[in-house]
């Protein structure tokens, strides 16, 4: 049986980690914590979690001509993603993040997007071949928005669904979000979509409607440790899987990149969702972004738990 085929527009990063037992408040420095690097950025952690989960997996990006570029293509490679639409920039360096987590496994972030801000729509034409056989084409906001509408229109051309995970959070036009099939925000992100305070399961559903009636075929809300909430002709809520959370930093991304494989794959909605709520679960209890996804075989498991 051939895998689905997902097609992966984002971002590409190096996650550069210190664990403490406290975030660090302004002005306060906070010893004694452990270092890691990672690879990371949301496109690429979705990615790679697509072709964990089972897909066949091609990844547009673009990456610096420098160490850590170098070393993010070698590392796609390596999990069996195609990178013939990976761009090498020579003069902007790779993105990195700085990312603190606490003993909690909550986290803050601060990102430079170094060659992610220059992924053109140009470059997303050329991976048109990838896109036109692509069962669902996946995107966030750590690129242009010109970038990804440019997506989203070869994708609709071409038939296949269309995610949008919309993170970080940005306001976004009526005419962008009335092209998504699926939108994957989580609560502030979809305050920042609306205006409207998502602080209950009312205001989810009052938020959820208004995107629906901007023409969004459905909202995937995901709600951290309560699971996830569909928000399309009726409210479904996906509870959470009970784990041991150490680092919530790949969790959403490993949602998104499962969705698509379970969408790509044909399943319903509901079952999709489940699909990913397992796959985030398992991230959680793992550190690093990359490093946590996990494979099919762990997310069909943790589904019957």
């Amino acid at each position: 049986m051939s895998r689905p085929r997902v097609v992966v527009v984002g971002s590409s990063n190096t996650d550069m980690v210190i664990k403490s037992e406290s975030l660090p408040r302004p002005g306060e420095t906070v010893t004694g914590g452990e270092f890691f690097m990672a690879p990371g950025g949301k496109g690429a952690n979705q990615a790679v979690a697509a072709v964990r989960a089972g897909a066949e997996v091609t990844f547009i990006a673009c990456i610096g001509n420098d160490m850590f570029g170098q070393k993010a293509l070698e590392n796609f490679k390596k999990e069996g993603i195609n990178t013939d639409f990976i761009v090498m920039d020579n003069q902007t360096p790779s993105g990195i993040a700085l990312i603190f987590i606490d003993a909690r496994g909550e986290n803050i972030i601060s990102v430079a997007p170094g060659s992610n801000a220059r992924l053109s729509p140009e470059d997303v034409e050329r991976g048109e071949r990838a896109i036109s056989h692509a069962d669902v084409v996946l995107m966030e906001l750590e690129i242009m928005v010109e970038t990804v509408e440019q997506a989203v229109e070869m994708a609709r051309a071409a038939g296949c669904k269309v995610i949008l995970n919309p993170a970080p959070g940005r306001k976004l036009s009526p005419s962008l979000l009335s092209k998504i099939d699926f939108l994957t925000p989580n609560e502030s992100e979809a305050s920042i979509l609306t205006g409207l305070s998502v602080d209950s399961t009312e205001a989810a559903r009052a938020a959820g409607g208004k995107l629906l009636d901007l023409g969004v075929g459905a909202v995937v809300m995901t709600l951290g440790k309560k699971g996830a909430l569909i928000i399309a002709d009726s409210l479904t809520h996906i509870p959470a899987k009970k784990v041991n959370s150490v680092d919530t930093v790949g969790a959403g991304d490993a949602f998104n990149g499962a969705l698509a494989v379970a969408l790509a794959e044909g399943r319903e909605l509901k079952e999709a969702v489940e699909f990913a709520v397992s796959a985030g679960a398992i991230a959680c209890t793992r550190y690093g972004a990359q490093p946590s996804m996990p494979k099919r075989k762990e997310i069909d498991q943790m589904m019957h738990i």
